[in-house]
């Protein structure tokens, strides 16, 4: 039987990991986590904030995920967004399609889709 999730995975390109690093690190204040030295040589970066881990695997050839992506939680949506926005990342508003959610999507340095959502208030 599935109990959980242990992390969502995402692609990203080879040598980009400072830039996964500046937004996920950066912009969504994740943590980086060590990956197991078995693993490192494959590149990519490993990030988790509370429950949420999200796991960055470099792909040759790369192509971003347009449709598939993470929701992400949060308890600041909209100091999220304007962080966002701010940064020259475009947030495209998706509220009131679902029943009590505030969201958003925007795309990560690679071009993957990346949602946050908020409990409406």
């Amino acid at each position: 039987m599935i109990t959980g999730i242990d992390h969502v995975q995402l692609a990203m390109p080879r040598g980009r990991e400072e830039e996964a690093r500046a937004f996920y690190g950066g912009l969504l204040g994740m943590t980086e986590l060590p990956k197991p030295a078995a693993l490192a040589p494959r590149g990519g970066c490993w990030f988790a904030s509370g429950a949420a881990v999200l796991h960055l695997g470099v792909e040759e050839p790369f192509t971003p995920a347009r449709k598939a992506h993470p929701a992400l939680l949060t308890d600041e949506l909209d100091a999220l967004e304007a962080a966002l926005s701010t940064a020259g990342r475009p947030c495209v508003r998706a509220d009131g399609e679902i029943p009590g959610v505030r969201r958003f999507h925007t795309h990560d340095p690679f071009g993957n889709r990346v949602e946050f959502q908020q409990a409406a208030r």
